[in-house]
C-alpha cells in the first residue's frame, strides 16, 4: 500500500497540518515550527503533491483516506487537524470518513461547498508550459509561468514544487492528475453532520468563505465557530503567521477544556 510522504516534528499531543492545490508539506513549515513546541507535528505531502506518490485519481474520498491510513501507520488513534484550502476540505473529509479520529478541526479559507468557478485556469496554462519548454534556471521558469501568470507572488509559489531532474528542472506535483480531477478538487459532496469541535477561519478579503456559505458550514458543521482574520486574503498563515498561530492555540486548549 503506497504510503504519503510526511515530516514529524515536536512532541505532545498529535496534530497534522494539510496544504492546499499545488503546495506540499514545506506550506505550512512556519506554523510547524510555531507548534512544535506543544504538538507532535506531522506535515502531510497529499497524493499528487511534494514527495508523495502520483495517481491518475484525486477525489477527497481517497484525499482523506490516504491521510487515515498514514496515521494508523503512526498509531495515531485521534489529532487535533488543520487543513488550507483544498486540505481544508481533505481535513473536512476526514471528519466524514473517520469522525472519532478528530480532537478538533480547524478549517483555513475553505468552505464546504462546490465552487462555481474554476480560480486556476490560468496557473495551469503556465504549468503547461513549463512541462512543454522544460527550463534550465528558476529564472527561465518564473518567465514561462508569467506568460499566463501576472501575480509574481502566485509564480514564486508555483516555484518551490521546481526540482533539477538531469539538467532540467521539473515540477513533483502531478499537474495532469490535478486538471483532470479539478471537477472534484473544486467540488465537493456534503457529508453526514460532524458534531465536533471545529473552527473555520477566514481572511478578511478572501472570497473563498461567504455569508452566503454559512447554511451549507452549519448544516455539516453544527457546533462551528467562526474567526475572521483582518488584513489578509487567502493566503493567511503566510501573511500573519503569528496571529493564526495563537488562534490555532486557544482554540486548541479550550476544546482541551471541555
Amino acid at each position: 500500500m503506497k504510503q504519503l510522504n510526511y515530516k514529524e516534528q515536536g512532541n505532545g499531543d498529535p496534530l497534522i497540518l494539510i496544504h492546499g492545490l499545488f503546495g506540499n508539506l514545506d506550506n505550512l513549515g512556519l506554523l510547524a515550527r510555531q507548534l512544535e513546541n506543544q504538538y507532535r507535528v506531522i506535515s502531510i505531502d497529499l497524493r499528487n503533491h511534494g514527495l508523495s506518490f502520483h495517481s491518475e485519481d484525486h477525489s477527497y474520498p481517497l484525499l482523506a483516506s490516504d491521510v487515515i491510513q498514514l496515521l494508523a501507520h503512526l498509531s495515531i488513534s485521534s489529532a487535533h487537524i488543520i487543513g488550507h484550502s483544498m486540505g481544508g476540505k481533505v481535513a473536512m473529509a476526514i471528519a466524514d470518513q473517520k469522525p472519532d479520529l478528530i480532537k478538533s478541526l480547524i478549517v483555513l479559507d475553505m468552505a464546504p461547498i462546490s465552487y462555481p468557478e474554476r480560480k486556476h485556469d490560468a496557473v495551469f496554462a503556465g504549468l503547461h508550459q513549463v512541462i512543454q519548454s522544460p527550463p534550465k534556471t528558476r529564472k527561465e521558469a518564473d518567465a514561462l509561468l508569467a506568460t499566463s501568470i501576472i501575480e509574481p507572488g502566485v509564480r514564486q509559489f508555483l516555484s518551490k514544487s521546481l526540482y533539477k531532474r538531469d539538467e532540467f528542472l521539473s515540477l513533483r506535483f502531478n499537474v495532469a492528475a490535478l486538471l483532470e480531477n479539478y471537477h472534484h478538487i473544486i467540488g465537493w459532496n456534503n457529508i453526514t453532520p460532524f458534531t465536533g469541535n471545529v473552527l473555520f477561519v477566514k481572511g478578511e478579503n478572501s472570497d473563498y468563505i461567504l455569508p452566503e456559505h454559512q447554511n451549507n458550514i452549519m448544516a455539516q458543521f453544527p457546533n462551528a465557530k467562526a474567526h475572521i482574520v483582518s488584513g489578509t486574503g487567502h493566503w493567511l498563515h503566510a501573511e500573519k503567521p503569528e496571529t493564526i498561530y495563537r488562534i490555532i492555540n486557544r482554540f486548541i486548549e479550550k476544546v482541551g477544556k471541555r
